[in-house]
């Protein structure tokens, strides 16, 4: 199957995939530990229930055909908002912020996608702050 174009819609369990696949990729380094949190938040949460765990990869190998376009970014990111219901679009940035933060080192670019994230999905500061907190709170050590 071809990878959807920007103007193409997937399912929302897809498109909350390509949210933490792009995150995981922005950097051009897709930790063990991001990949690993992927797997797991696809198993755990109930936005996932009657998703085949097979299909990961070949979902997120479509996932990076999109990206590797030469507008490869802002296409998966449209991909994103339309696939998306509104009633999702926070736990799409909340997905986002956790892949981020899964390897305990948040790179500027994945807060650059971020901030793209939340422009795409039209969600306020107030919001993805406490959507953010959250996750520090989630990951922290010590």
């Amino acid at each position: 199957m071809a990878a959807p174009t920007s103007s193409q819609q997937v399912s929302p369990q897809e498109a909350l995939i390509f949210t933490m696949v792009t995150m995981s990729a922005v950097d051009r380094n897709m930790t063990d530990a991001e990949l690993a949190r992927i797997g797991a938040l696809v198993g755990q949460l109930p936005v996932f229930a009657g998703f085949n765990p097979d299909d990961l990869v070949p979902l997120a190998q479509r996932c990076g055909e999109i990206i590797a376009s030469e507008t490869g970014l802002s296409d998966v990111l449209a991909v994103i908002r339309t696939s998306l219901p509104p009633s999702l679009y926070e736990t799409g940035y909340a997905l986002g912020v956790e892949i981020a933060a899964a390897d305990l080192n948040v790179k500027i670019e994945e807060l650059r996608l971020l901030e793209l994230l939340r422009d795409e999905l039209d969600l306020d500061k107030l919001t993805t702050a406490a959507i953010e907190r959250g996750a520090r709170a989630r990951h922290a050590t010590g």
